[in-house]
């Protein structure tokens, strides 16, 4: 629908867009209840395919504190999912008649993008899987702001679980986004994702770098820390080492649970970090402030609770006003939104072949009804092309061009003749014999 938005991903708002959103968040926070009429008569539903406490409470608090109406389904799996109806069709249902928005939260990468799809209301991703959960990111960008003034610059240490959280993948690009920089300390065997790490590199111009983990006390002594800044790679030169990038002064950390509900099995817990007053005592810690999602397990001691430095209660709190800005946004009620969204990356059908995904969580391999694959292109040379859905990279063997019929080597040079919507991914050549491919020459190569 024409200006309708959604808020599957923070790459859908602009920076200004944000800005705009922790403005008015703190003019809700100034007074909860002073903003009962501003989306009176109009309804919110929450659908909830995973267990949520905080994320669902605050989006219906939000609600109500509008003047709203909350219909929900906190556990959708025992509900019409059960019987075998499929997330377009519970979209295209609820997104008729029975509200003026959805939250959505679901198991599957890119669930939010297929609900979007079917829906004719806003959607809000409140997480897809390990993908994304971009409410969350932006209650923690707001908690910077406030708590700093700015998030431009900053340095912010991302600790504990990094590879299989989708609050840390999507945080990470969002300071990236802002020009903050990022030091990555995981528990060992869960570092950052290499598709994580690609993406910043290729749309951010993040290279990592060692990071002198000393200057981190406590809270490294089990890591590998890795730096990682939006500066020039030769800028950053300057800075550095042979111990790597010394850091001087961390303005926030961020810790995080072991996502077990995502762990393969046989996944190793003994070494996860554990933060106390003990792995703060470094000097470069001394003036950050502790931020937390969660809930939390083993990995944040409570005796943090007391100290001036930890936030993570009132970055729990102030999730509230936040989502107050997105959903009276996003129903039109606050001047916030543009009417196009800020990220205009184009997502193509898969019109032959098998799926090409490979990502067994992602959305289009969950769901067998109402889920055509897509693919969208992030770089022509060298090719990479990435799941429309879950952002997973795929993988790619031999790549045809629907046109002309001739398949090409994925590093071929020629590919960057082929338009974008024309592609053909072809897992080897018996499938681009069958489906009528032939090998490109230079003589025939596509024009």
């Amino acid at each position: 629908m024409p200006g309708l938005r959604h808020l599957v991903s923070i790459d859908d708002l602009s920076l200004d867009e944000i800005k705009k959103l922790f403005v008015h968040a703190r003019t809700f926070a100034a007074d909860l209840r002073a903003s009962s009429e501003l989306c009176r008569g109009m309804i919110a539903a929450s659908l909830f395919y995973e267990p949520s406490t905080r994320t669902r409470l605050s989006f219906e608090s939000a609600m109500l504190r509008l003047g709203g109406g909350v219909i929900t389904a906190a556990d959708m799996r025992n509900l019409s999912a059960s019987k075998g109806e499929s997330l377009a069709d519970t979209a295209r249902v609820v997104s008729g008649a029975y509200a003026d928005i959805v939250v959505l939260r679901h198991s599957s990468e890119g669930a939010a993008r297929l609900a979007a799809q079917y829906s004719t209301v806003p959607v809000i991703n409140a997480g897809d899987g390990a993908h994304e959960h971009p409410t969350q990111t932006l209650c923690d960008l707001y908690n910077l702001w406030i708590e700093r003034g700015h998030i431009e610059g900053l340095d912010v240490v991302l600790a504990g679980d990094l590879r299989y959280s989708r609050t840390i993948h999507s945080f990470a690009y969002a300071l990236a986004r802002f020009g903050a920089n990022v030091v990555c300390v995981p528990a060992p065997g869960f570092e950052m994702p290499d598709y994580v790490l690609q993406r910043l590199r290729e749309e951010f111009g993040v290279e990592p770098q060692r990071a002198d983990a000393k200057s981190l006390g406590d809270l490294a002594t089990q890591s590998d820390a890795v730096y990682l800044t939006p500066q020039k790679p030769h800028q950053l030169s300057l800075f550095t080492d042979a111990r790597g990038f010394a850091i001087d002064r961390v303005d926030a950390l961020y810790m995080t649970r072991p996502q077990t509900e995502r762990h393969p099995s046989g996944a190793q817990l003994e070494n996860y970090l554990q933060l106390g007053r003990r792995e703060l005592s470094a000097e470069s810690l001394r003036d950050a402030v502790v931020m937390h999602p969660l809930p939390r397990k083993d990995e944040l001691s409570e005796d943090l609770d007391s100290d001036p430095r930890a936030i993570y209660f009132k970055q729990a709190a102030r999730g509230v006003p936040i989502r107050m800005a997105i959903l009276a946004s996003l129903l039109g009620r606050l001047p916030a939104l543009e009417r196009e969204p800020a990220s205009t990356t184009k997502h193509h059908p898969v019109t032959e072949g098998a799926n090409p995904c490979v990502n067994p969580t992602c959305i289009s391999r969950t769901e067998a009804r109402h889920v055509p694959p897509q693919y969208r292109v992030s770089s022509r040379h060298p090719l990479r092309v990435h799941c429309g859905y879950c952002s997973h990279a795929i993988p790619l063997r031999l790549v045809g061009c629907s046109t002309t019929r001739h398949w090409h080597d994925p590093e071929s040079v020629e590919l960057r003749k082929v338009r974008p919507d024309h592609l053909v991914f072809l897992a080897d050549l018996a499938e681009a014999e069958r489906l009528g491919f032939a090998p490109a020459t230079r003589a025939n190569a596509p024009a």
